[in-house]
């Protein structure tokens, strides 16, 4: 019988799980590929997670966009057509509950990380189990760099959540530059008690460095000027460590996030202009790309790319509010939303020899997923905890199998503590919403502006109305059960498992 992700039932993993579909055949021809690369090498994959900031889903040409919108990117849509594409990879609608989604394994009501922790605001990872943690019980080296955002506190840092290293910034980029720019905020810039004011408020203005057990040592001032180094030095930081571990028999674990394309844009001196667009966002893509292009050739230089799965993604949607600095997506709405522009983004996973070249699929994946995929791939799956809810999926059989589905049948999308929605298959029902009409919205990038409800529903089919303009819930109501019994069963495990809001304490 031919699969149907909407007609075919799940399987219970665990009490503690999210039920999986599960492709028998498509199970054993995974596992076989993977046994076969651990018995050849005598070890377990590389894993580099390379995650964009407000990147959107057709900015990459791989997606449509590229030379079309005046920013092409031919390393990633070389790493595209060597590998796997997917076309419904989901975030959440904001950038801190989507790496600690990704990170744990877990949804932004269980890790407890609804919104970004700013300006030194208490709260964070501290209390979870990470990737990083088991990966590095398993033997892995672990190294962050960039962006972390997931709580400046000292329990939440990367050198307490299981990082051996982290080079980077704590918290957001337009922390540390828009108050210091003249053209957004002259009212601070021009005004010595106002930048004092800012300048004491709790949070660190530096970029740091700190190895794991200790405590973090300020690097440089993150200044505008310096802002525009940062994604360079970065990359240099984690090509270093790249060269570093090709001469030993350690897998390892490399947290690679840009600076870009998060407002305000201030790229690097030689990328100013080099875009088609000659402007400040598209230039910081060709930075972006060219990054990707210089972490990948260094694997290659090293020997390394047949042994590291890589994934490059965008921890959400565009921030439109910044529009034309601003990323582009074809859906509708744009970050801080859970319509889709909110919160599909791109994904593209590659592993020479071991994930399928030129294959592009639909088949949903959330970065909740990432958390038992990554653990299945190093062997270290016995480690997942057993103690809290895992709302993440095993990926690795839709990744190595030829022609893999997806075993992953719900995607459930909540708007910080509120449920808006849950996808099956090509449809998708919302509940509630952020309005983008701009006359209710100021901010379509953040989560300001008006909560929606729809006591009925609205029933979108992605397929046939990707913008979600038109719902015809009334000529569909035979899939009503697909959806209410998936959306029962989630909240059934909020009551052994109840959500934790560690950014309020």
């Amino acid at each position: 019988m031919t699969f149907d992700s909407i007609a075919t039932a799940t399987v219970p993993i665990a009490e503690h799980r999210e039920p999986a579909f599960v492709h028998e055949e498509q199970n054993v021809a995974a596992r076989q590929r993977l046994e076969n690369y651990v018995s050849t090498h005598g070890r377990r994959p590389n894993i580099l997670v390379i995650l964009f900031d407000d990147v959107g889903w057709g900015d990459f040409g791989c997606y449509g966009g590229g030379v079309a919108v005046g920013a092409p990117t031919p390393n990633i849509d070389r790493l595209a057509r060597d590998g796997l594409l997917l076309t419904s990879c989901y975030s959440e609608p904001s950038c801190s509950p989507s790496r600690a989604s990704l990170m744990t394994g877990r949804l932004p009501m269980r890790h407890g990380l609804l919104r970004p922790p700013m300006y030194g605001q208490p709260g964070g990872l501290d209390g979870e189990v990470t990737l990083a943690q088991l990966l590095g019980d398993a033997g892995y080296v672990t190294q962050a760099v960039g962006k972390w955002h997931m709580g400046e506190n000292r329990e939440s840092q990367p050198q307490h959540v299981g990082f051996d290293d982290f080079y980077g910034f704590l918290s957001v980029s337009d922390m540390y530059s828009e108050w210091r720019d003249p053209y957004f905020f002259p009212e601070i810039a021009y005004s010595e008690e106002r930048t004092r004011w800012i300048e004491n408020q709790p949070f660190n203005r530096c970029f740091v460095h700190a190895v794991k057990g200790g405590d973090t040592e300020d690097v440089e001032e993150v200044t505008i000027p310096v802002l525009s180094t940062l994604d360079d030095k970065w990359a240099t930081y984690s090509r270093d460590f790249i060269k570093r571990m090709s001469g030993g028999s350690q897998p390892w674990f490399l947290y690679h996030c840009t600076r870009g394309a998060h407002f305000d844009n201030y790229p690097l001196e030689k990328y100013l202009g080099a875009s088609p667009a000659k402007h400040p966002y598209k230039d910081t893509l060709i930075e972006l790309d060219d990054i990707v292009g210089r972490l990948v050739e260094t694997l290659r230089e090293t020997g390394q790319l047949e042994h590291t799965m890589i994934f490059v993604s965008s921890d959400n949607g565009p921030n439109m509010e910044t529009w034309p600095d601003a990323a582009y997506t074809p859906f509708r709405c744009a970050k801080g939303s859970t319509w889709e522009g909110g919160v599909r983004v791109p994904g593209v996973f590659a592993w020479p020899g071991m994930i399928d070249a030129d294959h592009t699929t639909d088949g949903l994946f959330s970065f909740t997923d990432m958390f038992p995929t990554a653990l299945a791939l190093a062997g270290a799956d016995a480690a997942m905890p057993d103690d809290r809810f895992i709302d993440g999926v095993d990926q690795s059989s839709f990744l190595l199998a030829p022609e893999g589905r997806s075993n992953r049948k719900y995607q459930y999308y909540w708007l910080q503590n509120q449920f808006s929605a849950v996808r099956v298959g090509e449809y998708k029902l919302m509940l509630a919403s952020i309005s983008d009409d701009d006359r209710d919205v100021q901010s379509l990038g953040g989560f300001e502006g008006v909560a929606q409800r729809y006591p009925y529903g609205r029933l979108y089919n992605l397929y046939l109305d990707p913008k979600e303009t038109r719902s015809y819930l009334v000529r569909k109501l035979a899939y009503i059960d697909s959806f209410t019994s998936g959306i029962r069963d989630h909240f059934k495990t909020f009551g052994k498992y109840p959500p934790r809001h560690p950014i309020t304490r």
